[in-house]
């Protein structure tokens, strides 16, 4: 099994994951031409993919999801509150309600979704898995909740959001309102948010770890690999970096 990042932050975000026969994209915030100028970078081309499952219907997540799907025939899963708040774009594609707690699988791709506090009509986020290696995905979480800590336990490979640095975002030319909405309850990770979850998990099995959804306004990449590096206790250059313009490259999980 292996993953990489065509792009994650504010300006739009998909991760492509593949097992076996299976290439599964995770959200679609790019525009379709975008989108297959960043697929061809990993060598793949929109006819690969084998489903598109959806965190929420947040612009910078969900903007092209439709249009890809459209015109290369492509299903989408995706919840039924995700469904309703983009209604009007889905109408007449080829779509797939899940339950937030119910994991289901896109051929030889395993999938788990679960629920996340997040200020979106049913916002999950998903482990990937191919029966015996498992890939746990967090961004667009404004706290960490039990459920969200034993899901991602015992991973293989990590994606975590390190969305802000707290004090930046504090001192930062943000409106209030918008402060207090990134940094809330049902907004996004700081860096050190994330490394609090990263240091309770099981990480035995640990191969990768990518933080992912960065600010390029309220964070630095050396403040957040820092942070990870310090909750794991390894050293800086083995933490990933997930960036706006070039993503990540393939990870292979052995």
């Amino acid at each position: 099994m292996r993953f990489a990042l065509l792009g994650s932050g504010s300006e739009g975000n998909a991760l492509v994951v593949q097992s076996g026969n299976s290439t599964v994209l995770l959200d679609c915030g790019f525009s379709l031409s975008e989108t297959v100028a960043r697929l061809a970078r990993f060598n793949l081309v929109p006819e690969h993919l084998s489903g598109i499952v959806v965190t929420h219907e947040h612009g910078d997540h969900i903007s092209g999801v439709a249009k890809l799907a459209r015109k290369f025939s492509i299903p989408v899963w995706l919840t039924h509150g995700t469904l309703r708040a983009q209604s009007a774009a889905f109408t007449g594609l080829q779509f797939n309600e899940i339950n937030t707690h119910i994991a289901f699988a896109i051929g030889d791709v395993q999938v788990q979704p679960y629920p996340v506090p997040h200020d979106a009509a049913e916002p999950v986020q998903f482990v990937f898995g191919d029966g015996a290696r498992r890939l746990g995905v967090l961004t667009d979480a404004g706290h960490v909740t039990p459920h969200i800590e034993a899901t991602l336990s015992g991973c293989d490979a990590l994606v975590l959001e390190c969305n802000h640095d707290a004090a930046m975002l504090a001192g930062g030319a943000y409106p209030y309102h918008l402060k207090q909405r990134v940094g809330g309850r049902f907004g996004h990770l700081n860096n050190e948010d994330a490394a609090a979850l990263l240091g309770r998990l099981d990480n035995s099995r640990l191969q990768h770890i990518v933080a992912a959804h960065l600010s390029q306004k309220n964070n630095l990449q050396e403040l957040a690999v820092r942070a990870l590096s310090g909750a794991l206790g390894c050293g800086e250059d083995w933490i990933a970096v997930a960036t706006q313009e070039q993503g990540l490259e393939w990870r292979e999980i052995g």
